[in-house]
């Protein structure tokens, strides 16, 4: 089946966009009464959505609090997402979504380390206000995104407190504007600035052509998570071009089908393990695909037989990205006339550097490689981030040159598509998330049975890696695999626990003790295209 194209009218306004805040005012001016977002059965026009805006603006303005004061959002997907979103940047401030599948411990750790001093708080979260209150000392204002709850004030009541107008403050591109926390290979998760620049000239590409054709009535359809940066990212890219979101809480393959019945959707933007739980569904083989003619996917490798599969239902309407936290969400493209299963060489590649971004492959030397031979990535160009929030060391290593050194191990063809083979790091990917073994390491180790503990990913057809821990016990200790699971489970995220844990007696070191990470991995990659 392939997808229909609907008739052409070409995306205006978005060049006025100087700064994210600048988005519900451009379009509120072109086209008040066009749809920008749906949510359930909630509506809003453009119009609507700058008076919004310009409410959250001036509620958070209304408290006193100064530019660049950190604003945080700890709910599942909502259409109040993007009203907080473009309302902090109104209010030059800086948004910090927090993730929502993080245990007490670890949200706390993100909102005391922003110094954050507003949060919005979904209702499935609210009996966890009071503890983060108490261990979060900078938080001054806690408001409801959906429903009161006696104690919060709700945030319908405490925006119709609030005046309408535009504040209309004056803003710099370079500013700060989302402060998105990704894990470091300490185990502490670090805020990556990123600026009203980087963000826009991430969206430009979409509008310039490169990230799919964009016409003015497009629908996309959002359900990839807001405090990742698929969806705090790719979720503004419609906006920005003034066509319309469609909402799902969560990226469920059941409301997914459902919103595709619903809703004229052109466009979406997925995950692998995403994607092959919609093909698996039971509907799917009576969907109607045929209105979608872009799906763009990245965050993980592509299972080939996912990949097959999507061509064979969907047609030729694929795109991958290939980028980061740290890039803005990109870096390089594979364009849908590249997925092509006739050269399935080029399908494992992740396509070719966006335009005005530099790629570059280094040894462990620095120095650059030449084509077919393996380094690591290095990007460089308008999106990559500022730098973390008060880590000079992590930045100054992140950074050098104004190059971004991803910790990824590739190569680029003679052809110039670049293909990713390993990773310098010990990052695991799984479905998307990011996993770093530190961090799980640490929580084994807490077990009282636990003496040492390797984590590793090993390949998994659904959601690219699992997370295995291989566990040396203490002496005359023992204990099954199931308990050493259910231990961690109330100290670390569920997607961050190992799916598997193996016993040995002991891990393998290098001289100076440092666990060889390569070596427990090896046994499970040898029959894999990649290592990741």
């Amino acid at each position: 089946m392939t997808a229909s194209h609907h008739a052409d009218r070409a995306c205006t306004g978005w060049e006025a966009i100087r700064t994210l805040a600048d988005i519900p005012r451009v379009h509120a001016g072109l086209r008040p009464d066009h749809l920008a977002k749906v949510f359930e059965a909630r509506r809003t026009t453009y119009g609507q959505w700058q008076d919004l805006t310009s409410r959250v603006a001036n509620g958070l303005r209304a408290g006193g609090m100064p530019p660049q004061t950190r604003v945080a959002y700890l709910g599942k997907n909502s259409d109040r997402f993007f009203d907080v979103y473009i309302g902090v940047a109104k209010a030059g401030m800086v948004l910090v979504p927090v993730n929502w599948r993080l245990v007490l411990d670890e949200m706390a750790f993100i909102l005391a380390d922003a110094q954050v001093q507003v949060l919005f708080i979904g209702a499935e979260y609210h009996a966890l206000r009071q503890a983060l209150c108490e261990a979060v000392p900078t938080l001054a204002l806690v408001v409801s995104v959906d429903g009161a709850d006696g104690e919060l004030p709700a945030f319908d009541d405490w925006l119709a407190r609030q005046d309408a107008a535009d504040p209309a403050l004056p803003a710099d591109p370079g500013d700060v504007v989302l402060q998105l926390y990704t894990s470091g290979t300490t185990g502490r998760p670090k805020g990556a600035l990123l600026s009203h620049r980087n963000l826009l000239s991430m969206f430009r590409h979409a509008a310039q052509g490169e990230l799919g054709r964009w016409r003015a009535d497009d629908v996309f359809l959002l359900s990839l998570p807001m405090f990742h940066v698929a969806g705090a990212v790719w979720g503004l890219i419609a906006l920005y071009l003034g066509c319309t979101d469609v909402i799902l809480r969560e990226a469920n393959p059941t409301l997914i089908l459902a919103a595709l019945r619903t809703w004229p959707v052109t466009k979406v933007s997925t995950v692998p393990a995403v994607l092959q739980s919609v093909l698996d569904h039971a509907d799917a083989a009576t969907a109607d695909f045929s209105r979608l003619d872009l799906v763009t996917y990245g965050g993980a490798p592509m299972p080939q037989d996912v990949l097959r599969r999507g061509l064979a239902a969907l047609g030729p309407v694929f795109l991958q990205v290939y980028g980061m936290t740290e890039t803005s969400g990109v870096g390089t493209v594979l364009p849908q006339e590249a997925h092509d299963p006739a050269y399935p060489e080029r399908l494992l590649s992740c396509g070719k550097p966006i335009s005005g971004m530099q790629l570059r492959i280094v040894g462990p030397d620095g120095q650059p490689l030449g084509p077919g031979e393996s380094g690591e990535i290095l990007l460089r160009g308008d999106p990559v981030m500022l730098g973390y929030w008060n880590r000079p060391g992590p930045t100054a290593e992140a950074l050098r040159d104004g190059w971004y050194h991803s910790g990824d191990v590739g190569f680029v063809d003679a052809d110039g598509y670049l293909t990713i083979r390993d990773r310098l790091k010990d990052m695991i990917i799984s479905g998307g998330e990011n996993v770093y073994p530190a961090e799980v390491e640490n929580a084994l180790c807490d077990h009282p049975d636990v003496a040492e503990a390797g984590v590793i990913g090993v390949p998994d057809a659904k959601w690219g890696e699992a997370v295995k821990a291989i566990v040396v016990l203490r002496p005359g200790r023992h204990v099954e695999a199931v308990d050493i699971i259910g231990f961690l489970r109330s100290r670390i995220a569920g997607y961050k626990c190992p799916k598997t844990v193996d016993f040995v007696d002991s891990l393998p070191r290098n001289p100076t003790g440092k666990i060889l990470k390569r070596v427990l991995r090896a046994p499970y990659w040898t029959d894999q295209p990649t290592r990741i």
